[in-house]
């Protein structure tokens, strides 16, 4: 089953801003494993020249996956068989770090579906905004579904 192509340009958000906290940023790098001092401590963030800690620039992920809930790639009409889809390519785009204190909004786009060979590729595109309304960084997002093209499988 091929994926519904009328879904590119569909917009979706999460129902309530995710509020960035110190203690999920550190939890956060403690889970890559990632040790810079700036996401642990507001002393090493500020002498760097942040006003709190950072986050991981991987961080956005979690930002965005807050309007996750609401993908349509998650409905039935989306055609999507999650059994064929693996993990294509994940980009953040920032304009500024993220970091403590921060109340953020993530609006998800279906930017674009297409085939690439057998495959058809989602492109998700998410805007993560700041409480003032300013973008901090856009999560681009590419899902594959393997063997679904139109033309798979002749």
């Amino acid at each position: 089953m091929a994926i519904n192509r009328e879904f590119v340009g569909h917009e979706f958000s999460a129902g309530a801003p995710y509020e960035v906290t110190r203690g999920k940023i550190r939890e956060f790098a403690e889970a890559i494993g990632d040790p810079h001092p700036a996401y642990r401590s507001v002393e090493a963030a500020r002498e760097l020249g942040h006003p709190d800690v950072i986050a991981p620039p991987t961080f956005g992920i979690v930002a965005a996956g807050a309007a996750a809930e609401s993908n349509p790639i998650r409905r039935p009409e989306f055609g999507l068989n999650m059994r064929l889809v693996v993990h294509g390519e994940q980009q953040f785009r920032y304009e500024r770090p993220i970091r403590a204190g921060d109340v953020l909004t993530a609006t998800g786009r279906i930017a674009e579906i297409r085939d690439a060979g057998s495959n058809e590729l989602v492109r998700v595109e998410t805007e993560i905004r700041d409480a003032g309304g300013d973008l901090v960084c856009t999560a681009v997002n590419v899902i594959v579904s393997r063997g679904t093209a139109a033309g798979a499988g002749e």
